[in-house]
């Protein structure tokens, strides 16, 4: 592996990181500074930004549900935006060519709506990345994002086979079955694998697996791991394993914005129509807005879900090689195109970064565009006679709520932004509400200074939303005490300057909570306290 690929990466991503914007941005520009030197990628970086793909997408499966894919907004969703987008962008490509305009006089009717096909996808890798890093993963908006990209990616299966003249073998069927049918051994094998990197080598054999056996009976490979990962979404290692993968994954899916950055040398002509193209992104965003918030969704949720899916695609370069090999568009489209996608993933990585305070600003322009009717999920929160709440329902907030409800009684409520987690959390008779804490308009359900809440816990995954909510209780009258959970030593100055009552490092109390259960149950220790 060629090291200049390694250093360019971490210089790059260091410093784009360091001025508030996703590392994946300074990956592509290292990219286009390693090709503006004459370093090439070649097919190792190909094969490493492949893998990378390919993990992303068994890491998807394990925490997709077939049923988020049977929603309205998600299959009606795309299939209108896609159509919508197509006609429009084939349209303007069309009149481009008709005046003249270089590389679009070149294209005719059909090539003119492949390019506008190729353009109303969205890039899987970009839109899972962004989440992933914000932490938001099990929120309401990620979920129709990921539904809506993996609707996306069945559609270029389809196209694949359709322009390639591949059709599947008369074994799909059956290996898809076979599949089905030894997800119970899988699964047990799965089970014994243990927590170490036995477990992470049997989810690699499962994506290798599901790459290479739907690329024999004719489909797409990547198409296989996400299923392949999709059986093992119900397992209780399903989370495990994921989390396994990531840095794994993450090291991979560099290689692969790397190697768009370094993919071609554009024209001044090529760069000109790239941003052109790239410049109508917001079309996109906004017609994903107005979709979503048609299917009743709640105008911050279809504003996040939309920003994630707001760039182009990985899958435009592939339509566009199958268009330069079957001789439908000249080579350069593919420069284009290139740029083209280079150009929105860093147009959205700032918006996608800042989409939260983005719709704190704009929350009551949008909210013009909400339906009447209201989904159960967003009713107000009564908290009743609640006088603790904790927000996080994760193993960390959900083992306090145990332990308050148990000495305090039932004065203890606890909200989640995970739908699922909720309906599990309500039926072992817990009391937990949807929400995000995240979202200003959460703050307004809940009215904190109007309860009885005296003592709010956070148990946030990220301390970025920690500091969020403090300010919102503050804004809202809240004269309650604050606490929080945190990992890392450098995030507790971080809430305490946001004027938190009390930080907790998970490790540290960790060491005391076993200790004081030690105390509590040795005969050791009960002998000493004797002495």
């Amino acid at each position: 592996m060629n090291p200049l690929w390694i250093l360019a990466a971490f210089l790059f991503g260091a410093v784009i990181s360091k001025i508030g914007l996703p590392p994946l941005v300074g990956y592509l520009l290292a990219g286009f500074v390693l090709n503006s030197i004459g370093v090439t990628g070649g097919d190792l970086l190909e094969k490493v930004a492949g893998a990378g793909v390919t993990l992303l997408l068994f890491t998807i499966g394990l925490k997709l549900k077939l049923k988020s894919l049977a929603k309205p907004e998600v299959w009606a969703g795309t299939s209108l935006h896609m159509l919508f987008t197509a006609i429009i962008f084939g349209f303007l490509i069309l009149m481009l060519g008709f005046s003249g305009v270089p590389l679009f006089d070149q294209l005719k009717g059909p090539t003119t709506l492949l390019i506008a096909f190729a353009l109303s996808f969205s890039s899987t890798v970009f839109a899972v990345k962004v989440i992933e890093e914000k932490k938001e993963m099990a929120s309401g908006h990620a979920a129709v994002a990921i539904g809506i990209l993996i609707m996306q990616d069945i559609i270029a299966v389809g196209f694949l086979a359709a322009s390639t003249g591949k059709i599947p073998s008369i074994w799909a069927v059956p290996f898809l079955v076979s599949l089905i049918i030894a997800r119970p051994i899988l699964g047990r094998l799965m089970a014994v694998c243990g927590h170490g990197e036995l477990l992470m080598l049997f989810g690699i054999l499962m994506t290798v697996a599901g790459y290479s056996g739907f690329e024999l009976v004719g489909l797409k490979g990547d198409l296989g791991a996400l299923v392949v990962g999709m059986l093992f979404a119900a397992h209780p290692k399903a989370t495990e394993l994921a989390d396994r993968l990531l840095g794994f994954k993450d090291l991979f899916l560099i290689g692969f914005f790397l190697n768009i950055g370094i993919s071609g040398s554009p024209t001044l002509t090529g760069f000109i129509i790239a941003l052109l193209l790239a410049l109508v992104m917001p079309f996109k965003t906004g017609l994903f807005f107005i979709l979503l918030t048609r299917f009743k969704l709640r105008a911050r949720t279809s504003l996040l879900a939309a920003l994630s899916l707001s760039n182009y695609s990985e899958f435009g370069l592939i339509v566009g090689s199958i268009g330069a090999a079957n001789g439908w568009i000249s080579s350069e489209w593919l420069v284009v195109i290139a740029l083209a996608l280079s150009l929105t993933f860093i147009m959205a990585a700032p918006l996608n970064a800042a989409s939260h305070s983005i719709y704190a600003r704009v929350s009551g322009r949008l909210k013009f565009f909400e339906t009447s009717t209201r989904r159960p999920e967003d009713e107000s929160i009564e908290p009743g006679d609640a006088e603790i709440a904790i927000l996080g329902m994760g193993g960390v907030g959900t083992s306090a709520y145990d332990e308050l409800r148990r000495r305090y009684g039932d004065i203890v409520i606890g909200v989640d932004f995970n739908t699922e987690k909720v309906e599990e959390h309500q039926k072992k008779g817990r009391r937990v509400f949807f929400g995000d804490a995240s979202d200003s308009d959460f703050w307004e359900r809940v009215e904190p200074s109007k309860s009885r809440v005296c003592l709010v816990m956070l148990a946030l995954p990220d301390p970025r939303t920690s500091i969020f909510s403090i300010q919102q209780m503050k804004e809202r009258g809240y004269r309650g005490q604050v606490t929080a959970s945190v990992r890392y030593e450098d995030e507790i100055q971080l809430l305490e300057d946001a004027g938190i009552d009390a930080v907790y490092n998970l490790y540290e109390e960790a060491g005391v909570g076993f200790a004081d259960h030690v105390c509590e149950h040795m005969d050791y220790c009960k002998l000493k306290n004797l002495e």
